[in-house]
């Protein structure tokens, strides 16, 4: 036994002792909206919960304080995007409005100015690349849209890549990612766009939540390539509806939704040094339809739905320490 607690005490002293991470409650001082095909976006100090089915109010979580602040109404209804912080705003492109299946494309962008405390309509997003439910990400002042789906669920899924800037307002067609995918949200390291999970939503054909994808492709910025890893790298746990964020240099991608009644409470993370895959904690409460962001290093993440399809809505927030 004292062989054993010299050994112990000397990985402690040498640093090797490592505290397992795990997902939390948080207490919040009030509550928030319940809401579902919502987005999020962290600016300063606060977690902004934005859209949902139906209208709901724009709301910021400040995570020092841990009140939430009732902010301006977005003008209309905005459900399944992901939404980015861009020089202080929150910028809402790629998202839909209406109900299942026939969701419609919002023809433009919308911007929040915690400044000003107030929402404006932005530029017009070129009919011809108008869809949602894609993966939104800013690189290098630039906001890239990735892939999505033109009519709701029902049909039309595309590979498109496009990339806008803001200071311009002119925007770029790329080249088309491998494989089409919705309900989609991408994240980026170091110099790399990486897409994981979503599905080809059809509900034409009455084939919506077993559609999901196992391949994760990468887009190169460097060379203006995609690539596909390899069979090995596929995601542990397919799933669609998902929050992915780059966290510890490493891409998280959590929640989700299948086939299965209640919503995932999976959160993998893949390393892209190694591309391989490890199995994070659980989130205490599994949940589709929302966003995750990273403060502070630790991985938060509010409401959503707690099965797959449209409800419970949830407002509860957890993080990832």
């Amino acid at each position: 036994m004292r062989a054993y607690s010299f050994i112990f005490l000397s990985l402690m002293s040498a640093g090797f002792a490592t505290q397992a991470q795990t997902w939390q409650p948080v207490t919040t001082q009030n509550s928030c909206s319940p809401r579902h095909e919502n987005a999020a976006a962290l600016i300063g100090d606060s977690l902004y919960a934005v859209g949902g089915r139906g209208i709901k109010p724009l709301e910021a979580l400040n995570l020092k304080t841990l009140v939430w602040q009732t902010l301006p109404t977005p003008p209309l209804e905005m459900n399944h995007f992901q939404a980015i912080n861009y020089n202080g705003e929150l910028y809402v492109i790629g998202a839909f409005q209406g109900k299942y299946p026939h969701e419609t494309p919002i023809p433009n962008i919308y911007i929040y100015s915690p400044k000003q405390g107030a929402w404006r309509m932005g530029p017009e997003i070129p009919k011809e690349r108008l869809r949602g439910s894609a993966g939104v990400v800013v690189y290098k002042n630039k906001i890239y849209m990735a892939c999505g789906i033109i009519d709701g669920h029902y049909d039309g899924h595309v590979a498109w890549l496009d990339e806008y800037d803001p200071k311009t307002n002119t925007w770029k067609r790329l080249p088309d990612a491998p494989r089409t995918r919705d309900h989609i949200s991408a994240a980026v390291v170091d110099d790399k766009l990486y897409l994981a999970g979503g599905r080809n939503s059809t509900a034409r054909i009455n084939k919506v939540l077993e559609t999901t994808i196992a391949e994760v492709d990468v887009y190169d910025f460097k060379t203006g390539k995609w690539t596909t890893l390899p069979a090995t790298s596929n995601i542990p746990t397919q799933r669609a509806g998902g929050t992915a964020v780059t966290q510890g240099g490493k891409v998280w991608v959590i929640g989700g939704e299948t086939v299965q009644l209640l919503a995932h409470n999976e959160a993998e993370a893949l390393d892209p040094k190694t591309n391989q895959w490890t199995k994070g904690p659980t989130l205490k409460q599994g949940r589709h339809g929302t966003q995750a962001v990273v403060y502070k290093d630790k991985i938060y993440i509010v409401a959503g739905s707690a099965n797959h399809g449209g409800g419970p809505e949830l407002n509860t927030v957890e993080v990832m320490k």
